[in-house]
């Protein structure tokens, strides 16, 4: 384990490295993300030219978002973004968490390893594109920010994710609240100001004009946001102005209504070191429809910082598909934002809480929370089930007043508890939970609350997902084999894998089939569709295969007996199919093909190639469709691979093209272990992170001697 020293010159090193990145390249904010220790998730490391605060919507990206960084490390390619139509565009839900005129890049940060993903963003007053030698330059940034990491290693862990990123500066300046040294930067940005924001928004300094016009005293001021200290600030156009500024690096303008009736202008102009702020009495007429003057004792409005969030995790929340998602998106996205360290989410099933999800509970805790009734008085969430209401606690007294037990069994020092209801219906509880006491301020309730809605429609939506899932899943883990019979002389491997969006089942299927006497027969297939229908046709095709392949028909002729069974049952659905007959005794290979890939052969010292097989129709189509016969040699040191085409296709690129890059990585692959043989062609295929169709490959090396 490295010391605290160690981690700190670590620390120091990729800061250096990533600062001199983001200062080379021009960009006014940086960001570095890296993969969580199960590559499940991206989170950010180091942060500069915005505040932390500002990044906490994407301070998490789990690696199948559909966000730049994540599609970067994913596809292993620079992405890049050239305008906020674009962004809105390519990437909806990004754009909804970074609504200002810019430019994005993306790139991945990989070595030896995949690290991660650095991203840049510019003021929008650049070009659109990016040239091929800032293409480079960044490429060459990523490999040296991979090298740090990799150096990092010999003295410690990996990197994992902490309370938040570090947050550094690209500018050459030193930071001081010496109000020479800001007055200095002042009057750099302006010919003549009245006050200084740094980065996060705080005063840092106030002219006597300025004092004046804004009806303070500098010392109430100087530390504080504006839409803080002053109220009639307090509105979320006011401070998304500021977001706007610090993003886009543009100067903004707005005008104010400072009650009665003194309307005054401010205009922003912002840098990497803050913005100063000009602020002059109106001369124009008042806005159409100037913000109402707020008495004292008013709520005060959510903060513009706290809508885009609720926005993201909204966006969030309509992309989870099943049960764990909705809890790794709460745990990864939802805890965090809103400072809380623990979270219990339940499920109402059969008049009783049952837990879903959890984190930052021990075991012990958990197993006493499981299965409690709904009308419960051991917690507070029965209660908020039934009266639909949510409750906060601040503290354990406060907790202890209501539900003597119930602060002793976690330890934790504050709570949120949730009801999920959808159409008056209970559908569960969410609890945050905090490991200090924690105030619960007005704008916090009504977020959360407004959340606990969306989660509760997102839950409700997963469990429906995920019982069709098991139903369907089940149906098809059932039909495919569940071994592969040995055959000596063979070795054999085979792999399915789900599409990764949708009811993760397909109709791809594979099987090997003892034909006796020294001769197998090796099947792979592809039913139309990612359903139910398309998993219980697969089985009907691979009944018929064993069929006709019991009573010795030739390659051809088992093609032929199941395409017409497929015409007798008008299933509607179109299924691709390859039938190989393997004779290890006479040492020669039969196929025949209904519009499937070729298979690809590989020979000792001959390389890998797809053998050319004359494909016949797909099954279903035509009752005379005639299947080709091939013949080509078998003999030892043969490998044959044979897949679907959710390991080739690719949008945009041409299969033939794909195939051959298949032969090629096969050629290369080491062929000690077939099961690794098969990650590394999955991998190199590029169908590790996302599949939009499902995959089957089945491998079979010639070892010599009849079977």
């Amino acid at each position: 384990m490295a010391g605290a020293g160690e981690t700190a010159a670590y620390a120091d090193g990729l800061d250096a490295a990533f600062v001199e990145t983001v200062r080379a390249t021009g960009a006014s904010v940086g960001a570095l993300y890296l993969l969580t220790p199960d590559g499940q998730q991206l989170f950010l490391d180091v942060l500069c030219g915005a505040p932390a605060e500002l990044a906490a919507p994407w301070r998490t990206v789990p690696m199948t978002a559909p966000a730049p960084v994540a599609e970067a490390v994913r596809e292993d390619r620079m992405v890049w973004v050239g305008s906020r139509q674009e962004m809105a565009r390519l990437y909806p839900r990004t754009a909804m968490a970074l609504p200002y005129p810019l430019a994005l890049a993306a790139a991945p940060v990989a070595g030896v390893r995949r690290w991660g993903a650095l991203m840049l963003m510019w003021p929008a007053t650049r070009p659109g594109y990016m040239t091929r030698r800032e293409r480079g330059h960044i490429r060459a940034s990523c490999g040296r920010l991979a090298r740090v990491l990799e150096d990092a290693l010999h003295s410690g862990p990996p990197p994992a994710p902490a309370d938040g990123p570090r947050v550094v500066s690209a500018g050459s300046w030193r930071w001081s609240t010496d109000p020479a040294h800001s007055a200095a930067d002042f009057v750099e940005r302006l010919p003549g100001g009245s006050c200084a924001l740094d980065l996060e928004g705080r005063f840092t300094l106030l002219s006597r004009g300025a004092c004046e016009l804004l009806g303070r005293e500098a010392d109430q001021l100087l530390g504080t946001r504006p839409w803080h200290s002053l109220r009639w600030l307090d509105d979320p156009s006011y401070e998304d102005r500021y977001r706007a500024a610090v993003l886009s690096r543009e100067p903004v303008a707005f005008t104010a209504c400072r009650p009665p009736d003194r309307w005054l202008d401010f205009h922003l102009y912002p840098d990497a070191s803050g913005i100063s702020v000009r602020i002059i009495p109106s001369g124009e007429p008042p806005p159409p429809s100037p913000a109402p003057h707020r008495p004292q004792d008013s709520v005060t409005p959510t903060r513009a910082g706290r809508l885009y969030q609720l926005t993201h995790l909204a966006a969030g929340l309509t992309e989870v598909v099943g049960v764990q998602d909705v809890i790794d998106l709460i745990a990864h996205q939802i805890v965090p934002a809103f400072g809380a360290q623990g979270l219990v989410l339940s499920s109402a099933e059969a008049g009783r809480l049952r837990i879903t999800g959890h984190r930052g509970y021990s075991p012990e805790t958990i197993e006493r929370l499981d299965g409690l009734p709904l009308n419960t008085a051991f917690t507070p969430a029965g209660q908020v089930l039934r009266t639909g209401a949510p409750a906060f606690f601040a503290d354990p007294e406060e907790l202890r007043r209501g539900y003597p037990e119930a602060p002793q069994i976690s330890g934790k020092q504050a709570w949120a508890f949730l009801p999920l209801i959808v159409s008056g219906r209970p559908v569960g509880c969410c609890i945050l939970s905090y490991d200090r006491p924690h105030d619960f301020p007005a704008e916090e309730r009504a977020v959360l609350t407004s959340l606990a809605g969306l989660v509760a429609q997102a839950l409700d939506r997963a469990r429906l997902y995920d019982a069709k899932h098991d139903l369907a899943h089940s149906l098809q883990q059932a039909l495919l084999p569940r071994t592969l019979p040995q055959v000596t002389g063979l070795r054999v491997a085979a792999r399915y894998l789900p599409a990764t969006r949708g009811m993760d089942i397909g109709g791809d299927f594979y099987d090997l089939i003892p034909l006796g006497a020294g001769a197998v027969a090796a099947v792979i297939g592809d039913v139309q569709g990612h359903d139910a229908a398309a998993a219980a046709l697969m089985g009907q095709v691979r009944t018929a295969v064993h069929a006709h392949s019991a009573v010795g028909a030739t390659p051809d002729q088992v093609l032929s007996g199941t395409n017409r069974l497929l015409i007798d049952l008008d299933a509607e659905l179109f299924t691709s199919c390859l039938y190989v007959r393997l004779d290890l005794a006479g040492r020669r290979v039969s196929l025949a093909s209904a519009g499937h890939p070729p298979p690809i052969v590989r020979r000792p010292g001959h390389g890998a190639r797809p053998v050319d097989v004359p494909p016949g129709p797909l099954l279903g189509i035509d009752p005379d469709a005639v299947f080709p016969l091939t013949d080509i040699p078998f003999t030892p040191g043969f490998m044959l691979a044979l897949y679907t085409d959710g390991l080739v296709e690719t949008p945009g690129a041409d299969i033939d093209d794909s195939i051959a890059e298949l032969a090629h990585h096969l050629a290369e692959a080491d062929d000690r272990d077939l099961d690794r043989l098969i990650d590394t062609l999955v991998d190199k295929a590029g169908t590790h992170w996302q599949r939009t169709d499902d995959v089957a490959l089945l491998v079979l090396h010639h070892m010599g001697g009849p079977g």
